[in-house]
């Protein structure tokens, strides 16, 4: 994300995006093909690379979006993400009935149609002239958060989005286990609440923040979806039925305010030309809470679930990312009111 946020800055967004999904159609093909798990995996190594243009996107929204209306946008993308999350498991489960192979080559195939889209209808964001070279000192994760956290105490934000991002790993990694051993869930009842939490975080992202954000201001949307993920953290955690799991799956999505509100106050206090880099380093920060994280809440969940465990709780994970959540509150708390609208470049 370093890396293709900071070309974006230096060579223009719409060139980076489409060169990345040009490469990520091939890579799908490759996957398709590959003889060995070892080129799987060097495969998902490069697909990884090539599909980090989660930075550039939002740059690009930032780039065509006035600041008092980025909110809406970003949560566009998080929306976008979220029907993805319903349609792309659905559509791969039933292709792989025709081969295993089979998915790889849909992906790769919807990835060169988007090329081919892109081309003709993607206009460039950034002028030439906001523009500045690129760098490998500051093209890495280290870099990148060095020159970010340059401008006046932006820390307190990045340590906001970390957190942030650290507990919402707490779903992917021990939701599955968690309604397995406190609900009897199988494999079937866990897709659908997926799919439930999916929908309504699209609703959330694509639709009620629109009128959110108008109505109540950004800072107030993101307090409320903090307290609403964190609120949905704890409360997940104690549920001792699937309709109370469900139930707190609702505020769950409602915490999808929260995101694009605390974006878009990020993204006016930094200048149009540092806009990628902003991004990569909240990706950058987002990769290691996704390297991390997952060990960690699955950790918890080995460490308190069992009927043999001396203390039994199972939704140990999501207290620690409920708990997470609302450190992450008195951090924002405290940024948003000490770190100032920059408007200059940076040096």
């Amino acid at each position: 994300m370093p890396i293709i946020g900071g070309l974006s800055d230096a060579y223009g967004r719409r060139k980076v995006m489409l060169i990345s999904l040009f490469a990520l159609g091939l890579d799908y093909i490759i996957m398709g093909l590959a003889p060995t798990i070892t080129i799987l995996y060097i495969g998902r190594l490069i697909s990884g690379a090539t599909g980090a243009t989660y930075s550039t996107a939002n740059a690009f929204i930032a780039d065509i979006t006035p600041p008092e209306k980025r909110a809406q946008n970003f949560g566009m993308i998080g929306a976008a993400f979220g029907i993805g999350f319903i349609l792309g498991p659905a559509v791969g489960g039933l292709l792989g009935d025709f081969g295993t192979r089979v998915p790889f080559f849909a992906a790769a195939a919807i990835s060169l149609i988007n090329v081919i889209y892109g081309y003709y209808f993607l206009p460039e964001t950034l002028e030439k002239a906001k523009r500045r070279p690129f760098s490998w000192a500051r093209a890495n994760a280290f870099g990148t958060l060095k020159s970010v956290l340059a401008l006046p105490q932006m820390g307190g934000f990045l340590f906001v989005m970390f957190l942030f991002s650290f507990a919402h790993f707490a779903y992917p990694s021990a939701l599955a286990f968690f309604t397995k051993e406190a609900f009897k869930w199988g494999p079937s009842e866990v897709g659908w609440s997926l799919a439930f939490f999916g929908i309504a975080s699209a609703f959330v992202q694509g639709y009620l923040i629109r009128i959110a954000i108008p109505k109540l201001g950004m800072i107030k949307c993101a307090i409320i979806g903090t307290v609403m993920n964190g609120a949905a953290f704890i409360g997940l955690s104690f549920a001792t039925s699937g309709f109370i799991g469900y139930l707190w799956l609702m505020p769950a999505a409602l915490g999808g305010l929260a995101g694009p509100a605390i974006q878009n106050l990020m993204s006016i206090r930094v200048a149009e030309n540092a806009q990628g880099e902003l991004q990569a380093a909240n990706g950058a920060l987002g990769g290691i809470a996704m390297m991390i994280s997952p060990l960690l809440m699955t950790w918890l969940f080995y460490r308190y679930a069992g009927a043999d465990k001396q203390i039994y709780f199972p939704g140990a994970p999501f207290l620690l990312a409920g708990s997470l959540v609302f450190i992450a509150l008195l951090a924002f708390i405290w940024a948003v009111r000490h770190v100032p609208v920059i408007t200059q470049k940076p040096k």
